[in-house]
């Protein structure tokens, strides 16, 4: 299976090259994968190999990984100010890199939401049942997903925006508009695969997978559940923001090795994602966006 998205920045529509792609495929395609799956999921051991990925034996991975993804290392910060020929200390210090200052800029209409991560989004005016990209539904209601009646209804048939971070990607997080936090809480589960080969076997990836839920109430775009979900590998989601007081583009957080994914669910008709997102969804394609970049626009 072949996973195609847009970029918005080209236009073009481009197959994406899947880190560990035969592995994900055997794991959730084979009667042998599934069996070993159900003990990988275990947070133990996402936990393990992320300590792994702390340790001067992981560094060694960087440059091929930089090779076989084409990274621009000149693009990204080097860790404590260590020269360019030697910028990380191990594997997550390199997963974790920073942009260097004025590479990304956060659009800064009040009506137009920014890209909060640098990432692959879907999106849609309001969750049905009959969505099917990239899991049902059903598995994307705002019940489902926060598990706790109280916000449930506050964003029962609101604006959904699913943003897959890639192993290959740029691993911080951020706040789409200035506001506050007014609630935040996390809910235990297992570390599944979040790549879309995996969701289109096992479509209750995001409904049983750990995550960090954050209700943060907007200047401009009203109330937000802003969702980080773990997955397989991912050692850690890490809050780097102290204060319940924040600005729009503040770094939010960061998620330790592996690929992940943030959902943001909306109030109903307080904003909607941008024309080509829509469009891409109906279509089954995800479309990928520079951090900042416009990503929604306020009703």
């Amino acid at each position: 299976m072949e996973i195609q998205y847009v970029d918005r920045q080209t236009g073009q529509k481009n197959i994406e090259k899947v880190y560990g792609s035969k592995a994900v495929e055997w794991l959730y395609s084979t009667y042998s994968g599934r069996l070993f799956a159900g003990f990988l999921v275990k947070r133990f051991i996402s936990h393990l190999y992320g300590k792994f990925q702390n340790t001067s034996l992981s560094k060694k991975k960087i440059n091929v990984f930089c090779q076989n993804f084409n990274i621009d290392l000149t693009e990204f910060l080097p860790e404590d100010e260590r020269s360019i020929e030697d910028p990380y200390e191990n594997f997550n210090a390199f997963f974790i890199r920073r942009f260097r200052p004025g590479l990304r800029h956060f659009e800064s209409d009040p009506s137009i939401m920014p890209a909060f991560c640098e990432a692959r989004y879907y999106g849609h005016k309001s969750i049905s049942g009959d969505v099917s990209f990239p899991v049902k539904g059903n598995f994307l209601s705002a019940k489902q997903l926060l598990a706790d009646e109280r916000w449930a209804l506050q964003f029962q048939g609101g604006p959904i925006l699913v943003a897959r971070l890639c192993p290959v990607d740029y691993h911080r997080f951020h706040y789409p508009d200035e506001g506050k936090i007014i609630d935040q809480y996390r809910i235990p589960g297992l570390f599944h695969s979040v790549n879309p080969l995996a969701l289109k076997k096992k479509g209750d990836i995001f409904i049983t997978n750990e995550r960090h839920i954050t209700i943060l109430d907007t200047k401009n775009f009203g109330k937000l559940a802003y969702i980080e979900v773990g997955a397989t590998l991912v050692g850690k989601i890490v809050q780097t923001h102290p204060e319940r007081v924040f600005s729009r583009g503040d770094e939010k957080g960061y998620f330790l090795f592996g690929g992940s994914t943030v959902i943001v669910l909306g109030q109903k008709n307080t904003w909607v994602p941008s024309d080509d997102i829509l469009e891409n969804s109906s279509q089954g394609l995800e479309t990928y966006l520079h951090l900042g970049k416009p990503l929604a626009v306020k009703v």
